[in-house]
C-alpha cells in the first residue's frame, strides 16, 4: 500500500545523491588521497579564514535549500501516506 511513495522517495533521494557525488568528483573533492589521511596528524599554525566568495555563498545557500526541501518532502510523504492509507 504504501510501497510506490516511498519507493518514489528512495528514487529520489538516490537521485540526489547521485547528483552531489558527481559534483564533489568533478569539483576535485577525492583528490590527494594519499595526503589527506595524514592530514590529521599535521601540526599546521592556524591561518586566517579565506575570505568567502559569492559563490560559496550561493552554494551554501542551495545546500541549505536542498536540505530543507528534503525535509518538507519527507514530511509530505509521510503524511500523504498516513491520510491516504
Amino acid at each position: 500500500m504504501y510501497f510506490p511513495y516511498f519507493a518514489s522517495y528512495i528514487l529520489i533521494g538516490f537521485v540526489l545523491s547521485l547528483i552531489v557525488f558527481l559534483w564533489a568528483l568533478k569539483n576535485g573533492q577525492f583528490r590527494e588521497q594519499q595526503r589527506a589521511r595524514f592530514l590529521p596528524l599535521e601540526d599546521e599554525p592556524d591561518r586566517a579564514p579565506a575570505p568567502t566568495t559569492r559563490i560559496s555563498r550561493l552554494e551554501t545557500w542551495a545546500l541549505g535549500l536542498l536540505a530543507v526541501a528534503g525535509l518538507l518532502a519527507s514530511a509530505a510523504i509521510l503524511v500523504y501516506a498516513l491520510i491516504n492509507g
